[in-house]
């Protein structure tokens, strides 16, 4: 069973700049596919991004492709999620998670994840 420890969130202006990272234990980290998430007040959590176990393959929802990427080092457990050119209606909670070797076309459902970390606070504020 694996761990998920997210950080990184803050207060950023719109237009900042923020690296969330996602740091697993517990379990094999290189077999579990990751995923990004948030989740603002009063709204449904969101898929935001996706890496599968190798690496190999990403996906992103449509309104952060360009702006945000998604990557692993599986030597140290951690995924990374780099985004740029934030906007206020992308503060949320943001939260990783883990899944055994998914079809990549589940991995944007949350649904298909069985390990959720506690999630980080970003403000982007305008």
């Amino acid at each position: 069973q694996v761990q998920l420890v997210e950080s990184g969130g803050e207060l950023v202006q719109t237009g900042g700049s923020l690296r969330l990272s996602c740091a697993a234990s517990g379990g094999t980290f290189g077999r579990y596919d990751i995923g990004w998430f948030r989740q603002a007040p009063g709204k449904e959590r969101e898929f935001v991004a996706t890496i599968n176990w190798s690496g190999s393959s990403v996906d992103y929802a449509d309104f952060v492709k360009g702006r945000f990427t998604i990557s692993r080092d599986n030597a140290k457990n951690t995924v990374y999620l780099q985004m740029i050119n934030l906007k206020p209606e992308e503060t949320a909670v943001y939260y990783c998670a883990a899944t055994l070797y998914s079809p990549l076309a589940s991995l944007g459902h949350t649904q298909t994840y069985s390990y959720w970390g506690q999630g980080t606070q970003v403000t982007v504020t305008s």
